[in-house]
This record gives structure tokens, sequence and C-alpha cells, in this order.
């Protein structure tokens, strides 16, 4: 049995909080998509931890943790992060496991990440520039190295025909800067890589679940920045939707049990893109504050806004959810008002469906209000203590998007999640 965790709007949805709450529930604990462009903040025996590529499970030691296909790892982004989740007392090599087929990004790809947003201008797409959209580009282009690669003899040889690949494509974009430090610690992370288990996931995932194991798959960044059905081209590179975990661990479709979605109580988004409910003026910086909405991964201030019920309701449909839950309602605590976008204007023209291409449209928010809980919500433990406001507000979202919120976040603490 596979259940599945991802996000339903742009990501920092806080979803490395909430696996790391379920995680104990399970005995393994699945990455299938992206790579160190998502920052999954987890708070350990008071401690901040930002994860990007190893799974949200690392610290519950009865869990097994992979890394699966449908990731792009940076053995240098891994290797820190191993170092710094080892300094917490955890033996990482003990229960980490790593997919052979996982594709490798390598140092020219972050060259040309930050090459091509260089070209782009005013029209760049605000990538965290890590190299993500070059490795799948070489995923897709039957070019990619991978991990099992790395175990082999001819590795250089594989890596510098690449790299050649790659500098010719640098040159004609003019980019100039010079790379060796990179490749000099991308060589040295991958010695630490070869210490780690690198197996043939699929047939080791399958095998778990016909023992009767427990398994969790984790997504990174959001339904809305999905390749195909986001917010083309402000979109990630890989397909983060539940359809996803197939390809990505190498599953079957008859093995996904629960898909829980989670959805902030309002929302944010990180760099470029169309974005209805966003309030550009003092309740969205209110909202920022608040919240501490600066990306787990690049320290950007987050655009904030109303929860938008138009692209929750969408995401709901395309994965499937059975349960939602909602994070950081505590942050609402103290607005008067507040309001939810459940529909869309689009040059006079009302819809309560996502367009192909927002981009390019004028989409204008309709909203409608609600009185605020104002109340400090934080010390609160069970459904029974809710502000019959917030209640009224959680109900609204259950109707409108088909799927009820079965958890809320009330804090970044372990402990401050609620079950309905």
């Amino acid at each position: 049995m596979v259940d599945v965790i991802l996000g339903l709007q742009w990501g920092d949805e806080g979803k490395g909080k909430i696996v790391d709450f379920f995680a104990p529930n399970y005995d393994v604990v699945a990455r299938f998509q992206g790579g160190p462009n998502a920052g999954h903040t987890l708070y350990v025996n008071g401690t901040k931890v930002v994860l990007h590529q190893i799974p949200s499970g690392i610290f519950h030691q009865g869990a097994i943790n992979i890394i699966g296909n449908g990731v792009v790892l940076d053995p240098i982004t891994f290797k820190k992060e191993c170092d710094i989740v080892t300094s917490m007392g955890i033996d990482v090599r003990k229960n980490l496991y790593i997919s052979e087929r996982t594709n490798l990004i390598v140092p020219t790809h972050r060259a040309l990440d930050k090459a091509s947003e260089q070209q782009k201008g005013d029209s760049k797409i605000g990538s965290t520039l890590k190299g993500i959209g070059p490795a799948y580009m070489d995923k897709t282009g039957r070019n990619a190295l991978r991990v099992g690669d790395v175990m082999e003899r001819n590795f250089t040889a594989q890596y510098i025909k690449l790299r050649l690949k790659h500098q010719k494509l640098l040159d004609n974009m003019h980019f100039i800067e010079d790379i060796t430090a990179w490749e000099e610690e991308f060589f040295e992370a991958l010695e630490f890589l070869r210490t780690f288990k690198i197996i043939n996931v699929e047939y080791f995932i399958n095998d778990q679940i016909a023992k009767g194991k427990r398994v969790l798959a984790e997504g990174a960044q959001g339904s809305m920045l999905d390749i195909d059905f986001g917010t083309f081209p402000f979109v990630t590179s890989s397909n983060t939707i539940s359809a996803g975990v197939c390809t990505g661990l190498g599953i079957s479709p008859k093995q996904i049990n629960d898909v829980l979605g989670v959805s902030k109580a309002y929302c944010t988004r990180v760099g470029g893109g169309p974005f209805p409910s966003e309030l550009d003026d003092s309740v969205g910086e209110e909202i920022r504050r608040i919240g501490s909405e600066f990306g787990a991964t690049t320290g950007r201030p987050r655009r904030c806004g109303w929860i938008d019920l138009v692209a929750l309701r969408f995401a709901c449909m395309i994965n499937g959810v059975t349960k939602i839950i909602m994070t950081k309602a505590d942050v609402l605590d103290s607005f008067e008002t507040l309001q939810v976008c459940k529909a869309y204007d689009i040059n006079g023209t009302i819809t309560e469906q996502v367009p192909y291409q927002m981009s390019r449209m004028n989409v204008q928010p309709v909203l409608q209000s609600f009185k605020g809980w104002h109340m400090d919500t934080t010390s609160l433990k069970n459904p029974a203590e809710l502000p019959q406001d917030m209640t009224t507000y959680i109900n609204f979202i259950n109707q409108y998007v088909g799927a009820d919120v079965k958890y809320v976040s009330n804090g970044p603490g372990r402990d401050q999640i609620i079950t309905l």
C-alpha cells in the first residue's frame, strides 16, 4: 500500500513537517520527483532543518528512506545535507537508499540554468538556478548521467562527453564563468555518493509492498508547478502530481491508496508566473511577515495572497485527493476579515476552471469574504476547541473543492496538528 503526500499549490505548503508527522506510521518514505530546488523545513528537537533531496522521514530511524528515479540528484547538495543530518546523530547510510536510475545534476547543468535565465531578461521564469531544468532536459534527451553510472569504470569518460556537449551550448550563450571549483567539489561528492546503498529501487519497493509494508511517497514543489498541468511556462521540470509517483518510483497505479494534499490556509508563490489572488499590498506584506514567507531554498520573499479555491479544486481533481491537510492556519489568527478566490474573471467572463495558459490572460479573482476568527489558535489540541469562524472557513473550502480538510496545522512544531 502506498500513500502520497504532495503540494496542492505552488509549493512551499509545509510538506516537510507533514511528512515528518506521518513518517512514524510508515515503513518506507520515498521521494519521487524534483531535486535541490525543493526545500522541506522540519523542526527536530527545536532545531530547524531544511532538506532538499533527502526524504523527510530520515529522522525516524525505523523507516527506510528512498531517493527515487524521478528525482534529479546534485551530489554536492546531497553531501552537504548528509553532513547536517549526521551532525544531529543520524546514521544516514543505515536507512537511505538511492535508485541507480536517478539522474545526476552535473556542474554544467547549473551553468546552463544560469546562462538560460540571464538570456531571458525580463521573461525569466524565476529558476532556482540549481540546474534542475537542464538536468531533466538531458533526461528526456537521453543524454543524462545516472547514479548507477558512477559505479562504472568509464564514468569519467561519460562525464567528459556530456561536459563537451554542454560547453558548446554555453559558448553559444556567451557564458564565461569558470566552473572549475564546481567540478572539483562535484567529483569529491561523487566519492561520498559511492558509499551509499545504490539499488534497483523498483524491485525493492515493490517487494516491500508485497510484504505488506506501508510506503509514503513524498512529493516536492506543488501541483500548480507541474510540467503538464501547472501555470506553464512558469513551472518546474517534473510531474509533481500523484501520477508522478508511478513513474518516479516504478510502482503501479493500483498500489496507490490515500492521496494527502497539503495546502496553506492562504496562498504563496516564489518567482514569476500567474497568481490571481496575489495581494500586492499591506495585507500581503502582513501575511508574509507573520508567516515568515521566505523561500527555504533561495531565501527569496514569497508572494502572498488569499487562498485560490479554483486552483485548489483543480489540484484535488487531477491528483485524486482523498484528504486535505491545511497548514499555517495560525498565520491568519489576527485578521478581522478573510477572503477566498472562488472564481476567475477573464476579460469579463466568469469561470471556475483553470485555463490552460493563464500567463497570457488578464485573470482577476472573484472574492468572497469571511469573518476572521481573531484569536490565537497555536495552543489548540482538538477540533472542539477550534473557533466557529475557522470551522465556517474550512467547511466552505471542503464544499467547494470536493475534498475535506482532515488535519489543520496550527504552528511549526511536530505536535501542532489538529485531527478533524
